[in-house]
């Protein structure tokens, strides 16, 4: 078996320590690819550049609106507006609390009840009130999101749960 010089094999890690250095200084950010032909408040998809650190938050409900009433009705939390904005607030001030902020988020699943006062059906368009006050227009930056319709949370009084990914290089 041959040996290798010891002046080519401290080149060889210099080489082998300093690539990846290289590598990571010229990689692009956070790319978010935009729904082709669309405006709508979200992303196709996104893209996360190797070094990115990703932080999961976990699921998010809505916060009390009226303490007086009953804590297990729809009076305590209010509409799928107010409960979208208030877990999204939530979220929002845990973000700060990592030192990350809404722009930092990639990627959301929603989970709304079927309201009682739209035949059962999902309020979407209260959802997107909500939520357009925190993404499409002072803060551009759109996470890929789902939003599905479950049968129920487990308050009778939650129209709306959110988890989100959030991701920093």
């Amino acid at each position: 078996m041959k040996t290798i010089p010891r002046p080519l094999q401290q080149a060889a890690f210099a080489l082998a320590c300093a690539l990846p250095l290289c590598a990571s200084a010229a990689a692009p950010g956070i790319v978010r690819h935009k729904i082709p032909q669309s405006d709508f408040p979200i992303a196709q998809a996104v893209t996360l550049p190797p070094g990115t650190t990703l932080h999961f938050i976990s699921g998010q409900v809505p916060p009390a609106v009226d303490k007086a009433a009953d804590p297990n009705s729809l009076a305590a939390f209010g509409d799928t507006k107010t409960q979208t904005v208030g877990v999204l607030t939530k979220i929002k001030d845990i973000l700060h609390g990592m030192g990350l902020a809404m722009g930092d988020v990639v990627k959301m699943q929603v989970f709304l009840v079927g309201d009682p006062g739209k035949n059962g059906r999902a309020d979407v368009a209260g959802f997107m009130e909500g939520y357009t006050q925190f993404f499409g227009g002072a803060q551009p930056n759109l996470p890929a999101r789902a939003v599905i319709q479950v049968a129920g949370l487990s308050n009778p009084g939650w129209l709306v749960e959110i988890e989100v990914v959030a991701a920093k290089k």
